[in-house]
């Protein structure tokens, strides 16, 4: 089948940008700023390191931003290998985008909280971390319900990548079974007590980094032994 080297390039570097902007954004500055245990360390970690609170809402944006352009540039790819399928992923991959930019209304009120303190109508300074951990609350059960997309899109394109025939079929299992593991967490978190503290949560969603961050790595290391070969 031949490939355009070009278009799995962009294809690549734009899942890049996704994986390394959603590594800070979502995975990096939560660790090192919220305790879920202690509304108090949070507003006062919060309030220490504003501008990289702020500055991770920002990043957000652009790793959700990248993300509605990566499925278009990966149905490119993968429209002669199965239409429909390449159908599919571009709509389960872009129905997560509304959902995933207005979750960011909840830091941008924790934001507000924290630059605002006492002077925000209606709250006294000791209300503003219970407040602060509700918000957090709030988002993370946002980010829940929007992981379930983030794991349905990683079916068809594992399906795609299998077909494909310039990708490792094992790549293409991974990210099947990288869907499943979105799922599994999600389910889990919705429907298990305590589920989180469980700990099995963290070991699943390694699948799906695994899955996400080698296909994006193969598709930048083909194109450039594409572009080495001429095509």
């Amino acid at each position: 089948m031949n490939t355009n080297s070009k278009d799995i390039r962009i294809a690549g570097f734009v899942y890049l940008i996704v994986i390394t902007t959603g590594i800070f954004s979502i995975g990096y500055v939560p660790k090192r700023l919220i305790d879920w245990n202690d509304s108090t360390n949070t507003f006062k970690n919060i309030s220490e390191s504003i501008f990289l609170f702020k500055f991770s809402i920002y990043i957000n944006v652009i790793c959700y931003l990248a993300f509605s352009f990566l499925p278009l540039f990966l149905y490119k790819i993968f429209q002669n290998v199965n239409e429909f399928y390449a159908r599919i992923m571009v709509v389960l991959a872009l129905l997560s985008i509304p959902s995933s930019l207005s979750n960011l209304q909840n830091k941008y009120a924790i934001a507000r909280l924290v630059d605002n303190g006492t002077s925000l109508e209606g709250h006294t300074f000791n209300e503003i971390p219970g407040e602060i951990m509700h918000a957090l609350h709030q988002y993370s059960d946002g980010l829940l319900l929007i992981t379930v997309f983030w794991g349905l899109w990683l079916f068809p394109l594992g399906l795609l990548v299998y077909k494909s025939g310039f990708l490792p079929k094992f790549l293409g299992i991974l990210l099947m079974v990288g869907c499943i593991a979105y799922l599994v967490n999600y389910s889990g978190n919705t429907l298990i007590e305590n589920y989180s503290t469980i700990g099995i949560g963290k070991y699943i969603s390694i699948v799906p980094a695994i899955a996400e961050i080698s296909t994006c790595l193969w598709l930048l290391l083909f194109s450039i032994k594409a572009k080495s070969n001429g095509n």
